[in-house]
């Protein structure tokens, strides 16, 4: 990856629609030349899903999960991201194992969301927090 691949990226992490002729006016190429890059960038698994962000006036949270030490923390994550509030969820290191960015209606929904995390056998811990303000990169 070079620094047309980054600045493609970058781009593209602001406005995935962006056209490739936009985006070559841009970085001062061809739009071939974005095309094939955008291709190959799918491709080698660098870009790994278009996406969209929303501004739903939902409420926001991370809420983050511990769990215990011999559990398959893949295996719950993949069973988490399929809850329907849920836009993320990341594996971390640190004090807690999990992290869930979710978008629910209200703090009532939220608040349900930590209760059915917490059901789970395999955690011991949650922590919430409330994303007040949001900028993408």
């Amino acid at each position: 990856m070079d620094e047309l691949d980054r600045q493609i990226l970058s781009i593209l992490r602001r406005d995935a629609r962006t056209a490739y002729t936009e985006i070559a006016d841009r970085v001062g190429t061809s739009e071939g030349t974005v095309r094939n890059r955008v291709e190959r960038l799918v491709e080698d698994g660098i870009i790994e899903r278009f996406t969209v962000a929303t501004s739903t006036g939902n409420v926001k949270a991370m809420i983050e999960l511990g769990v215990d030490v011999n559990v398959d923390t893949a295996a719950v994550c993949d069973r988490i991201i399929e809850w329907r509030e849920v836009d993320s969820v990341w594996q971390v290191s640190g004090e807690e194992d999990i992290v869930l960015v979710v978008d629910a209606a209200d703090t009532e929904r939220v608040n349900e969301l930590i209760t059915k995390a917490r059901e789970l056998d395999e955690v011991v811990s949650t922590k919430t927090r409330l994303i007040l303000d949001e900028r993408l990169g």
